[in-house]
């Protein structure tokens, strides 16, 4: 019994090591190729960004970039397929013995039209139930809603929240550039103590400009 458990992990070591040997030749066998290329729509105007690019059963893929160019490695045989939401999908093989290293393409995806059936949407299981409920409904007048928006209550609450117009905020920054301007040049004056103001006003009152003609 102990002279056959070489023999047995030995058997053992060469099935788990077959798969991997065979897919080293394999991948030894097979040269590796850059497959790039341009992915345009149905017009052959635009690209078409985001489109899927993969290897089916070997865990290589990529997707387009933003105008629609990809690479991506990948070997001799493979079939490489490309798949987008709206578009046919598309499969490019690769062939099997390739002189350059290098394959360029310029593929076009076709618009996938599907057509469905129309579909009528009810909110009611029968249209019976639909009749009485539009009948049972209870309307508001419009325009009762209109003369309650119309108040004068209502407008002057409105205006009083409303925000200032173009006109009053250009008059406001034109007395701000006004102002500024003066205070370039001094203080503002205070009329109450300017002497000519004060003796216009004592003139004024000695005319009898400020008597009460009634």
């Amino acid at each position: 019994m102990t002279q056959l458990l070489p023999s047995v992990l030995i058997f053992a070591l060469g099935i788990l090591l077959n798969p991997a040997q065979t897919f080293a030749q394999d991948q030894q066998e097979r040269k590796v190729i850059q497959l790039s290329g341009i992915i345009l729509n149905a017009d052959s105007t635009d690209a078409v960004p985001g489109v899927n690019i993969y290897v089916p059963k070997k865990g290589r893929g990529t997707s387009s970039g933003r105008f629609g160019y990809f690479s991506m490695p990948v070997l001799e045989g493979d079939s490489v397929v490309f798949t987008f939401i709206g578009l046919k999908k598309q499969s490019f093989k690769v062939p099997d013995k390739v002189d350059n290293d290098r394959i360029s393409l310029i593929l076009t995806m076709q618009i996938d039209e599907i057509a469905l059936a129309e579909i009528e949407v009810m909110p009611y299981p029968t249209e019976e139930e639909f009749k009485k409920a539009v009948i049972a409904m209870n309307v508001v007048d419009p325009m009762s809603i209109s003369r309650s928006n119309m108040s004068p209550e209502m407008l002057l609450r409105w205006a009083e929240s409303m925000p200032a117009s173009g006109a009053e905020n250009f008059r406001y920054f034109q007395q701000g550039q006004m102002l500024q301007n003066q205070d370039l040049y001094g203080p503002r004056p205070l009329r109450i103590l300017d002497p000519f103001a004060w003796s216009q006003f004592i003139r004024s009152i000695k005319r009898g400009d400020l008597k009460n003609n009634n």
